[in-house]
This record gives structure tokens, C-alpha cells and sequence, in this order.
């Protein structure tokens, strides 16, 4: 298993002497045109990523799971995850930190710790996604992608904690 990466790299070498490549100068290519990349999508990354702190460090994280507490009930979706269910779409550092937390808080056999792992994987960061790929392709309307994008949220959320009941 720790051959993998020097066994690409050299496969990627070999592939590229075969087809007369210049391997150094195309990764030199491929590293400029990423870093600008990263200054494009830079300031609404740095926005996307202080406002999922804010909520979370802010309390009204809690808060608004706390208001929305009536409908999860309903839906059967523990009161214990709303934070990680909303921050989830914001940030990925974000909800790995609060599953860090649910974890270490319930248990890692607990579950609402299977359900939060469950929830994680089968979830996106949706908006943090589409803000790099379209800020990147310079897409302006997101609005259906969006909806598409958060009701398929929303039946990962769903599923989870269907399964975690189901499997464990």
C-alpha cells in the first residue's frame, strides 16, 4: 500500500519518455494553471469557510437546530445531528470536526455516531462545491443545480438514518 504513490509516479514517467513528453515541463504547466485556479476561487472559498465558523463558533448553529428540532422529530432524524446536518453543506472541515465531536461525545459504537459517519459519507458539501466549480467555469445560474443538489442532501440524510436503524 505504500508503493502506490511512487508506482504512479513512476508509471507516469515511463508513459510520458514512451510518448515524448517533456514530464517536468508539463508538471510545471499543470502546477501554474492550479495555483490560478486557486487564486480564482480563493475569495469565495476564504467567505464560504469563515461563515461555517462563524455559525458553528457563534451558537446559532445550535440555535436554528434547536427551531428546526419539531420538523427532525418528525422525520425521525436524532436532535443530535442537526448541527452536523446543517453545517454539512457549508463546510467538509467543518462537519468532520463536529463528527470528531459526536464520536468522542456518544461513543464510537453509539448510534448516532454510526448515523453521523453514515450521514457524512453520503452527503455533499454542496455549496462549497458549487461555488469552486462554477466560480471556476464562470457559471452564473445555480439556481436548479442547487435544488437538485439539496434534495439530494436531504435523501442522503434521510437514508442514513434509515440505515444506521437497519444495519446497527
Amino acid at each position: 500500500m505504500i508503493y502506490v504513490i511512487p508506482v504512479l509516479i513512476i508509471l507516469i514517467l515511463i508513459s510520458a519518455a514512451k510518448n515524448g513528453t517533456p514530464a517536468y515541463q508539463s508538471f510545471i504547466i499543470g502546477a501554474e494553471e492550479g495555483m490560478k485556479t486557486v487564486i480564482s476561487i480563493l475569495p469565495a472559498l476564504i467567505a464560504v469557510l469563515s461563515a461555517a465558523a462563524m455559525l458553528r463558533q457563534s451558537g446559532a448553529l445550535d440555535s436554528l437546530a434547536r427551531l428546526l428540532s419539531p420538523i427532525t422529530d418528525f422525520l425521525q432524524v436524532p436532535s443530535e445531528l442537526l448541527p452536523l446536518v446543517l453545517i454539512r453543506p457549508l463546510s467538509g472541515s467543518g462537519a468532520i470536526g463536529l463528527l470528531t465531536d459526536t464520536v468522542k461525545t456518544y461513543g464510537a459504537d453509539s448510534q448516532i455516531a454510526r448515523t453521523a459517519c453514515i450521514l457524512c459519507a453520503s452527503t455533499e458539501t454542496t455549496f462549497y462545491t458549487v461555488m469552486v466549480y462554477f466560480r471556476r467555469t464562470k457559471v452564473k445560474y445555480t439556481k436548479k443545480v442547487l435544488i437538485a443538489a439539496i434534495f439530494g442532501d436531504l435523501v442522503g440524510i434521510f437514508c442514513a438514518c434509515r440505515l444506521s436503524k437497519i444495519f446497527f
